[in-house]
């Protein structure tokens, strides 16, 4: 049963008696909780904010709601990690309910200045008419973790020409100037991102609207990152409201980039090829990024997206964040990789490993099965019509990643992962492949799986696909297959 209005919009501290016992209880009970992802504790979990490093640690906050599993009062919630892969919990970070936040602490992002970390955010608030209207909003946490908010907004008002869907502001400092970009909707109904600059984080310039060739692409940008990244500029951004296009644009809503030349400061314009979609599974939304202390640019995204229901709402909780991945560019695309640290989880350094050939058959080997997992696959040799792994198996499950040589299509299919999902999260994801995938060509699949979720990384990050599962935990076969010819299969596995 849905949550009425006022529910939704409750403080934690307006919990029933026992109810937040009563979530935990459902959530202990639930097969599905993730083993070494970013979960919540209770209720709905979604964009990434904040993600910094400070004091010796990486610091990456999260959009809560923690008294259900739909879109509520949202808090900032606050975990850290000394090497990207092991989070420690802190806790409640920003709460809203001053003037400037009352209808909750929206996305935004973090910045070190004068020995403090900034929180830079959307305070969402709403009038007796339930009419938005977004203030950009800033508080400081010191080396305790103890977080104060400014006492005013930084923006508290939308230039004119946009709507009140005027949210997430991500800022960089340059040449000892801060900037700031901020997802925004034209009052047309169409999204841009458009640029702040300030000297202080108190008191900002609207600078205007980023000069893109994507003048009518969706009705809202949420989440836009700029960075730059070997000499090129790069704009992230999810935009909302686009059709589907072949096996592009297959989620209810995307995320993706532009490359192109640094943004010009003083012209805002920016240069740049065409928009790329930055993952093709399932659930991926809302990335943002930081640079990390010796200079490599680290991506985060939700496992999920907005308007979509899953199979752990029952139990009180949803969503996850994905595993960090690093980037980096190749002809003109963002690459994307876990990042290294990913494998201080494996409990056997050496792994389980196997090396075969197939032909018209699929096959199970020794010690590949299991619920959390790292493997790495290597697919030769391959004159086979249909190539690829099933996991997460069983008699009546499983999910499956294979290579269609006819089509020359990568193909993610989770028709038969279990838990069913609703027709708008969809079953089936594909992509094309950049290089002609030949006889003598190598596919290579490093697939990070977990309770309830798999990221796969395809040909060293030219692809990745990432998707939510909900298989039973009986299902924990891997099965490698060649059907219609033969494939060479090398492949390590790790327990994590």
């Amino acid at each position: 049963m849905k949550m009425t209005r006022e529910q939704l919009y409750r403080r934690i501290e307006q919990a029933e008696p026992g109810e937040i016992a009563a979530l935990e209880a459902k959530i202990a009970a639930c097969p599905w909780r993730q083993g070494y992802h970013i979960q919540p504790v209770t209720g709905l979990l979604n964009d990434p904010n904040g993600f910094s490093f400070y004091e010796g640690y990486y610091h990456l906050f999260y959009q809560w709601f923690p008294l259900g599993t739909e879109h509520g009062m949202k808090y900032w919630y606050h975990t850290r990690s000394k090497n990207l892969v092991t989070w420690e919990n802190v806790g409640i970070a920003i709460e809203p309910g001053t003037p400037y936040d009352s209808h909750g602490a929206y996305s935004g992002s973090a910045i070190e200045k004068d020995g403090m970390l900034n929180l830079i955010y959307t305070g969402n608030t709403r009038d007796e008419n339930w009419i938005r209207h977004p203030f950009q909003c800033l508080a400081f946490m010191d080396e305790q973790n103890v977080i104060t908010k400014f006492e005013h907004p930084v923006i508290s008002d939308v230039p004119t020409g946009y709507t009140e869907h005027f949210r997430d502001p991500k800022v960089w400092l340059h040449e000892d100037v801060y900037y700031g970009v901020i997802g925004a909707q034209r009052t047309d109904e169409t999204g841009c991102t458009v640029l702040y600059c300030s000297e202080d984080l108190k008191h900002w310039q609207f600078l205007g609207e980023i000069g893109t060739t994507l003048s009518s692409f969706g009705y809202m940008w949420e989440c836009p990152d700029y960075l730059e990244l070997e000499g090129q500029g790069v704009l992230i951004f999810s935009p909302q409201g686009i059709p589907a296009e072949s096996d592009r644009y297959q989620n209810i809503y995307q995320s993706g980039y532009l490359i192109g030349e640094p943004l010009n400061l003083d012209t805002r314009e920016f240069t740049h090829g065409e928009f790329e979609e930055l993952d093709r599974g399932f659930d991926f939304y809302a990335p943002q990024t930081m640079q990390s202390p010796d200079g490599r640019r680290i991506l985060v995204a939700w496992m999920g997206l907005p308007d979509l229901t899953y199979p752990t709402d029952d139990s009180g909780w949803a969503h996850c964040l994905t595993i960090p991945r690093q980037l980096s560019i190749q002809g003109g695309k963002l690459i994307q990789r876990p990042v290294p640290e990913m494998a201080q989880l494996r409990k056997d350094q050496q792994g389980i490993r196997t090396q075969d050939s197939l032909s018209n058959e699929s096959r199970s080997f020794a010690g590949f099965n299991g619920i959390a997992y790292e493997l790495q696959c290597e697919i030769s040799q391959n004159d086979a019509d249909l190539v690829g792994i099933e996991f997460r198996a069983s008699d009546t499950e499983k999910t499956v990643i294979q290579y269609d040589r006819l089509q020359r299509k990568l193909i993610l299919d989770r028709s038969q992962s279990g838990a069913t999902l609703s027709e708008a999260n969809g079953t089936i994801r594909t992509c094309t492949l950049d290089e002609d995938i030949d006889v003598d060509a190598v596919i290579k699949l490093h697939m990070f799986v977990d309770s309830s979720s798999v990221e796969i990384f395809v040909n060293d990050g030219q692809e990745v696909f990432t998707s939510r599962i909900f298989p039973s935990q009986e299902s924990m076969d891997i099965r490698f297959f060649a059907h219609g010819g033969k494939a060479d299969f090398r492949a390590v596995m790790w327990n994590v």
